[in-house]
């Protein structure tokens, strides 16, 4: 009989230090996390959306105001689209497609990846009207939150707020800035001219946030019982920051070292990364400067800023002399009540990159309470995910779709409520309240992908669709999360989970891997070479300017022949055309040109320009045929 017991107690032991050590499917949390930003799509959905029982929405946002304001994301269970948090997800998005890009093409994810930051980004620059003008809210939180329907039956008023030079928001116009020059950054191997057009409205809404200060939330009062600012301070060091990686001036780097002290960046030392908060995030990306060695003159304040960076690791991983983050008995980072998921998700996915940057520079990181390793941040943010997928006390994955056990109750009009392609007739904004958000049955629409508020301090879950506190998804909380899942399949030491690739990039651009690019990613085709670019197309725009509400670029292309051969006989297919072309010639057929007559050979190595003018996205450019 002892040795019965002993065989047993042996076998519970292993199973446990087996369940312990088991990897969690990071890649398929990774797809669903995907879907999630497809469920939150406003406007004229795609026709490669695959969340299928979301319709088009909020087709006529801006009509009143006389602006093109269709698109964007929901926020969250409702549908307003707030500037503040809408523009740190993307942010997040273009962070994580970054950092981990080698990690998120190997997943075959980079297609969804850069559509979920371009359904932002489009909209930022559509609601981006003037240097000085930005749209910065549709809807109001108020009304909206009185009804409860789906967004493709929406009856709640649509006013858009703007920011102007008499109504200014550094916060929210700091924060967009940050996020089209991140985007920029996301985009630039793969779709040059539009990471070039990302740059021109970063650098204009910078100087319009520097120039004119001012909280959002005092010009949009509606704003702020929702989405509170509690300074700019640390979203003009943001998007600064972001302004140097993205195009290296020098300018952006003064900037951040000479507001150092007066803006906070050197002085704050903060336990919490978010929407509201950025100093971790500026912090720990100049010290990547600083330790790249590229700190120059400035390396004295860049050296304050990493030990502002320090502090935030070491207080996240217990080593910060009792001045440390808040865990629940069972190790979830807790900040606050609402939604405190997306404070785990946020730092996990910040400590994650902390961790490469440490590692890169071979450095280690100095707590009070001892010098650590970088891999122990890797472990809080690894812990963090987990936790998130199961290895909880509750034993339930909080990321709706995975796992055996996930919230089917959940805080969101869409989800809750039947598809529009099963219940044809409206549901108004009393009947959904009485019929869907009382059911006791789940949502009849999983929402994949969605990460919720989460469980409290004692890591209590109560999966009620009224406890929104717990149960409502966000967009902030989700956006870390493609970062954070790529870098630990990455690191992961099973295969994954693989899917194929839905098929393109947004709008011009396409998958790498499965079609011969030029260096920004146009396709080249033709009799005579179908494996070998003979040219390379580089964008830029040349100006810019305003006729009224619309505004124009002027688009240079230059066309290089990379191979080794005179290519004669060249001929193009330009798409998405609405305006006038010079430096090319016409042909016969719709949509193709030739070189000028003047030009009748590229040789190797050498180089011709068009350009054109048009307002909105570049056109398509690719090649024909060529001798």
């Amino acid at each position: 009989m002892r040795s019965l017991s002993f065989c047993i107690f042996i076998f519970l032991v292993a199973f446990k230090a087996a369940a312990d050590a088991a990897e969690y499917n990071y890649a398929e949390a990774l797809d669903k996390t995907f879907l999630f930003f497809e469920a939150q799509r406003s406007g004229k959905l795609p026709e490669n959306q695959r969340v299928k029982w979301r319709g088009d929405s909020g087709l006529k946002d801006g009509s009143l105001q006389g602006v093109d304001l269709v698109g964007g994301y929901y926020d969250a269970g409702d549908h307003v689209k707030f500037g503040l948090p809408a523009a740190f997800t993307v942010t997040m998005l273009a962070w994580g497609t970054i950092e981990y890009r080698k990690e998120i093409t190997e997943l075959n994810q980079m297609g969804h990846a850069l559509w979920a930051i371009r359904w932002g980004t489009d909209y930022f620059m559509k609601a981006h009207t003037q240097p000085n003008v930005l749209w910065a809210q549709v809807g109001d939180g108020d009304s909206d939150h009185y009804c409860w329907e789906r967004a493709e039956d929406m009856t709640t008023p649509r006013e858009a707020f703007k920011l102007d030079q008499y109504h200014p928001g550094s916060d929210l116009a700091g924060e967009t800035a940050a996020a089209l020059a991140a985007s920029a950054i996301a985009f630039k191997p793969y779709n040059s001219s539009y990471s070039e057009l990302l740059l021109l409205h970063a650098r204009q809404l910078f100087s319009f946030a520097d120039r004119f200060r001012g909280l959002y939330d005092d010009s949009i009062k509606c704003a702020k019982q929702f989405y509170t600012s509690s300074g700019y301070s640390d979203d003009l060091l943001w998007a600064a920051t972001w302004l140097y990686r993205a195009t290296n001036e020098e300018c952006y780097l003064k900037y951040v070292v000479d507001n150092a002290e007066y803006m906070g960046g050197t002085g704050w030392a903060v336990k919490e990364f978010s929407w509201d908060n950025k100093y971790a995030g500026v912090q720990i990306l100049l010290s990547k400067v600083l330790m790249e060695g590229r700190g120059g003159a400035y390396t004295a304040t860049l050296k304050q800023y990493k030990a502002k960076a320090d502090y935030f690791a070491c207080a996240c991983v217990q080593k910060n002399a009792g001045y440390n983050v808040h865990l629940t008995p069972g190790g979830l980072m807790y900040v606050r009540e609402w939604n405190n998921m997306q404070y785990a998700s946020a730092a996990a996915f910040l400590l994650s990159v902390y961790y490469d940057y440490l590692s890169a520079a071979n450095a280690k990181l100095n707590c009070p309470d001892g010098q650590i390793q970088p891999q122990q941040l890797f472990d809080f943010a690894k812990s963090q995910a987990d936790y998130i997928l199961g290895k909880n006390p509750n034993s339930m994955s909080y990321l709706v779709g995975y796992g055996p056990k996930y919230p089917v109750h959940v805080h969101h009009r869409g989800s809750s409520i039947a598809s529009v392609y099963n219940l044809h007739s409206p549901v108004g904004c009393v009947q959904g309240f009485e019929t869907w958000y009382r059911r006791n049955e789940g949502n009849p629409n999983v929402l994949h992908g969605a990460l919720v508020g989460g469980p409290d301090q004692n890591d209590k879950f109560t999966e009620d669709r009224s406890n929104y506190e717990q149960t409502e998804p966000t967009l902030t909380a989700c956006a870390p999360l493609v970062g954070l899942f790529s870098k630990l399949q990455g690191s992961s030491k099973t295969s994954g989970y693989h899917r194929k690739e839905s098929g393109n990039y947004p709008k011009e651009s396409t998958v790498p891997h499965q079609t011969t690019l030029t260096s920004n990613n146009q396709e080249t085709a033709g009799p005579n070479s179908n494996t070998e670019n003979p040219v390379e197309f580089l964008h830029s725009i040349a100006s810019t300017w305003n006729v009224g509400e619309t505004t124009y670029y002027k688009h240079k292309v230059i066309i290089k022949n990379t191979s080794q051969k005179p290519i004669t006989d060249l001929k193009l297919t330009i798409e998405n055309l609405s305006g006038s072309l010079w430096g090319l010639s016409p042909t016969s057929e719709n949509r193709t040109y030739q070189l000028p007559p003047w030009l009748k050979v590229l040789k190797p190595g050498s180089q011709c320009t068009f350009v054109y003018v048009q307002g909105g996205p570049q056109a398509k450019v690719s090649v024909l045929s060529y001798n």
